[in-house]
């Protein structure tokens, strides 16, 4: 069975092959599904990628890549589908203009009945959620790094909405779509009513399968959010809440990733977008400093580390589909509070498995990791609840199978079924 893969990022597998810079954070499905795929000997890959060097290469008599650039981008996708001569084309993500490229691509070929598309996050959706409750002086404001970049959250918004448009335009082109939430299903549902819904849900990296979450070991009143680098993410909002958690535990701590943003320079102050200049007059605001810190970039086993650590894991966005963080801290069990956005109800029983809270009620926000903090038997038990039910939702063989059928459905043979 010969599989295109096009991917918004390198795997790091093909990135330490390629000698490629990647961002250890981003894309832990596609390493998992990755990992469990090659396992299937029938199975030829090859996975495409954007770089700003444009290559190609074998990993293994499985494994190919192609990168390509946004410039010359038709011409290089016709080459690679002339190259590897695949039976399916796997979209990953419909958020950046490539993915309608290699739908128009494969439409020229004559493959688009055999491409499909996996939803991720949906820009055209997202863009109405950016501004995340900011104030009006947020979204208008500009650093020196935006006025550089010439991109405010404002733009930032409006890129969103471009993008969407074209998001918008490869969904109606094709005829086969993966999800796993109600709301993606009815995003895509919106676009094209015609278009067929396989379901399949996401297998994550093979660390987190491995270690259980223990409150005895636990860093106690501290809180783990994953990522805070612009507004969807809805950091802000953690803040607001930390303000009334500290009335009732003082010595609550908060994590996230990315860098320093308090403890900096004037020369990495000018850096910084006005989104993270937000956060920063927040915490300054609030006497916040010596309660949140940032530990930088994270690879998977830190960030293993990180769900172990911390005594409940928040998940602030104002709009997700099924956050991979959310479902990282469920499978090592790490008790969640999460805003009630997107998907996130498909991933948990509220009050059983973890708690979800309306983003825009930061109170709650507090009251839930409060609760977590004050009842000790509960976090247990939620962390066990939440744990078996992630193990049930990312189950690699079930999902590796799911995928294989659904493969298999596109080009119409038995090719790689047990």
């Amino acid at each position: 069975m010969r599989v295109l893969w096009l991917c918004n990022i390198v795997i790091p597998l093909i990135a330490d092959k390629a000698d490629i810079h990647q961002v250890p954070v981003n894309g832990g499905w596609l390493t998992g599904f990755l990992q469990t795929l090659l396992k299937n000997e029938s199975v030829e890959l090859c996975v495409v990628f954007p770089e700003k060097k444009v290559t190609n290469g074998i990993v293994s008599n499985q494994l190919v890549y192609y990168s390509f650039k946004e410039k010359g981008i038709e011409n290089r996708f016709d080459k690679i589908l002339d190259d590897f001569l695949p039976e399916v084309v796997h979209i990953w993500g419909t958020e950046f203009p490539h993915s309608l490229y290699m739908v128009q691509a494969c439409k020229k070929k004559g493959l688009l009945s055999r491409v499909i598309i996996s939803i991720q996050g949906m820009v055209s959706v997202c863009a109405k959620h950016y501004y995340a409750d900011l104030p009006v002086s947020a979204i208008c404001a500009w650093t020196m790094r935006d006025l550089i970049r010439r991109k405010n959250i404002w733009c930032e918004r409006n890129d969103f909405k471009k993008r969407g448009f074209m998001e918008k335009e490869a969904l109606e082109e094709v005829s086969h779509v993966i999800g796993r939430t109600d709301w993606d299903l009815a995003n895509v549902k919106r676009i094209n009513p015609n278009i067929k819904y396989h379901f399949c849900n996401e297998t994550l990296r093979n660390s987190f399968y491995n270690v259980e979450w223990n409150l005895k070991k636990c860093e106690r009143y501290s809180i783990f959010v994953s990522q805070c680098g612009y507004p969807i993410k809805g950091f802000h909002m953690m803040l607001e809440a930390l303000v009334d958690i500290l009335k009732v535990y003082p010595d609550t701590q908060v994590y996230t990733t990315g860098v320093d943003i308090i403890h900096c320079s004037a020369k990495s102050r000018l850096k910084q977008s006005s989104y993270i200049r937000y956060l920063a007059k927040t915490i300054k605001k609030n006497n916040l400093s010596s309660h949140v810190h940032f530990v930088g970039v994270l690879d998977e086993q830190e960030m293993c580390n990180r769900y172990l650590k911390a005594n409940v894991f928040v998940s602030c966005s104002s709009i997700e589909n099924s956050p991979n963080s959310v479902g990282e801290a469920m499978l090592v069990g790490c008790p969640v509070v999460t805003s009630d956005v997107g998907g996130v109800k498909n991933m948990l029983i509220h009050g059983e498995e973890g708690y979800v809270y309306p983003f825009d009620e930061p109170y709650m926000l507090a009251f839930y990791v409060m609760k977590i903090f004050g009842d000790e038997e509960r976090a247990k038990e939620m962390s066990y609840k939440a744990r078996g039910h992630a193990l049930k939702t990312h189950d690699r063989a079930k999902n590796q199978d799911r995928m294989f059928q659904i493969y298999n459905e596109l080009i119409g043979t038995g090719i790689g079924e047990k």
